[in-house]
């Protein structure tokens, strides 16, 4: 990535650019200027071998200096996003390579199961320890009780895309050993320890990488990633496994179909099963 040197090491003659950059945050515009051209190539607004602006027109369209949009563009193709050429202009040589996954909520269980046998799980970490005060509230246990903690890495062909770092209680993790996790997904060995897995609760957010986790996915600190919690309940209603789940967005996405049904007072939005995939 870049190594920064110093918030003034680009000055321009305006406090605000356009485009979505500013002078006033603590970060170079030549950057801000990169972050948000690499947004549009891993987003897919820019597409394999699209033609990007000129370094002119980008400098008139950010409101800053040729030499500032010169450094960005520079950036972007040590990163391997564009192929700059005197003849040809800058090139977008990224190719979208993102899994989808639709499904409606009630699907999302036996996708993941899926997902899971179609790609290689790696594991990075498998161990016994006290749970910390989220894990025991996220299991309905007591702080410092024994849980089973593993961290997986989940991987296309194109590279890592996720990491999965559950916990389950004690007691169930002594149903399977380390070996297990890299051949099977956790629902199914939970399933095949006679566990039943009813119900789940999950959250979905976004969280910036840190080094551990730009290590692990294989992508640069500060990156967005979407971060998925999971709390899987048995048929009693007794909470079984805690997941986290971090995707690299660039490389997976989760869609849902919707459909317009009646409402009492306005018709509202209503989740479809209906699997692309």
């Amino acid at each position: 990535m870049l190594a920064y040197q110093g918030q003034n090491s680009q000055v321009e003659n305006v406090s605000t650019a356009a485009g979505g950059v500013s002078q006033s945050l603590r970060m170079p515009l030549y950057h801000q200027i990169y972050l948000v051209l690499r947004q549009k190539i891993l987003g897919g607004e820019l597409g394999y071998d699209d033609q990007l602006s000129s370094e002119l027109d980008l400098a008139g369209d950010y409101g800053v200096s040729r030499v500032t949009t010169r450094r960005a563009l520079e950036e972007l193709a040590a990163d391997g996003l564009v192929v700059r050429s005197r003849s040809k202009g800058t090139r977008v040589r990224y190719r979208q390579e993102r899994r989808s996954t639709t499904r409606s909520g009630k699907g999302l269980l036996q996708k993941l199961l899926t997902m899971d046998n179609k790609c290689t799980v790696t594991v990075e970490d498998f161990q016994y320890l006290p749970a910390s005060n989220d894990v025991a509230q996220a299991l309905n246990i007591g702080v410092g009780d024994i849980v089973q903690k593993a961290i997986r890495i989940r991987h296309f062909d194109t590279g890592p895309f996720s990491i999965l770092i559950t916990h389950v209680p004690q007691h169930v993790g002594k149903n399977f050993h380390m070996r297990d996790l890299e051949k099977m997904p956790l629902l199914q060995l939970l399933e095949r320890s006679g566990i039943a897995v009813t119900e789940a609760r999950q959250s979905i957010s976004a969280i910036l990488a840190d080094a551990e986790l730009a290590r692990l996915l294989n992508t640069d600190v500060g990156v967005a990633l979407v971060d998925v919690r999971r709390i899987a309940s048995d048929e009693n209603g007794r909470a079984v496994e805690y997941t986290r789940a971090i995707y690299r967005p660039d490389r997976f996405q989760y869609q849902m179909t919707m459909s317009m049904m009646d409402g009492e007072e306005a018709n509202q939005w209503s989740s479809v099963k209906r699997d692309e995939g």
